[in-house]
């Protein structure tokens, strides 16, 4: 059975209420890979949404692409609808042995 999309504008709205989970884990690799929290919600905030994992669990999922100071950034976040809470799963910058140019697509293999 297929799940719902997320909405997203319940999504950024609990973003704008800070209703966000930031793991211990995802803190960790931001900093190793030098992306800062501010950058995370801005591509969040105002980035486009390429992908959608309306199955993952326990949460339906998405992929955002954004730039934060001319830097391409990926962010997947999942967001509970019930609590309104966004949990951030993982961000880093996107590389082209994946993703094409644009990085919003995946290469293909």
């Amino acid at each position: 059975m297929k799940k719902e999309s997320i909405d997203i504008k319940k999504f950024r709205s609990a973003i704008h209420n800070k209703r966000i989970e930031w793991r211990k884990h995802i803190l960790q690799r931001m900093a190793e890979r030098n992306i800062k929290q501010s950058a995370v919600i801005k591509v969040l905030l105002n980035g486009e949404c390429i992908e959608e994992y309306p199955d993952d669990s326990p949460y339906p999922s998405v992929l955002f692409f954004g730039l934060s100071e001319k830097t391409p950034i990926h962010v997947v976040a999942s967001f509970d609808k019930v609590n309104s809470i966004v949990y951030i799963i993982t961000a880093y910058k996107p590389s082209f042995k994946v993703f094409d140019v644009d990085y919003r697509k995946r290469r293909k293999s």
